[in-house]
């Protein structure tokens, strides 16, 4: 059982699959058209056995990326106070960070294209050495905790 109370976003699969989807079909796009060259040119034999390999880790990694999203969902939480930001992820790996609200030095958000279809934002969140990200927000909640860890950190806006 997690301690963490928050979740990211139940979309945030959703995000992951269609992120994976469109890598993935770049990949196999690729991996067509050398098998269209290796035809095409006459390269040698072993090409062909280098792109069958390559063809079925593709199959094996699309098959993991429909697989992994959930569970990469089950496994985020994230908790802020007025002393610490702590966040918990990894399916294979669990990570545990805390990091002190005195220690951080910037909070910002991002969107990607993907994120923006979904109305999701992520935070990221700056010290002096090393940077820590929760993907996924809605966005009125990231706006939110955005706000919140600036004011925890006590930062100041700076007007360029």
């Amino acid at each position: 059982m997690n301690p963490l109370e928050n979740r990211v976003s139940e979309k945030f699969p959703k995000v992951l699959i269609t992120s994976e989807t469109i890598g993935n079909i770049i990949g196999f796009i690729v991996l067509g058209v050398l098998f269209w060259l290796k035809e095409h040119f006459e390269w040698p034999t072993w090409i062909g056995w280098v792109l069958i390999i390559l063809l079925i880790l593709c199959i094996i990694g699309t098959v993991w990326s429909y697989v992994k999203p959930r569970y990469v969902y089950q496994s985020w939480r994230y908790q802020v106070d007025e002393t610490y930001l702590q966040l918990s992820y990894g399916v294979l790996n669990k990570e545990w960070v805390t990091v002190p609200m005195t220690k951080i030095q910037a909070v910002t958000t991002s969107q990607g294209p993907i994120m923006r279809a979904y109305q999701l934002r992520s935070i990221k969140v700056e010290t002096m050495g090393s940077s820590h990200e929760i993907p996924a927000l809605e966005e009125e909640v990231a706006l939110q905790l955005r706000e919140q860890i600036a004011t925890y950190a006590q930062l100041k806006e700076v007007d360029e």
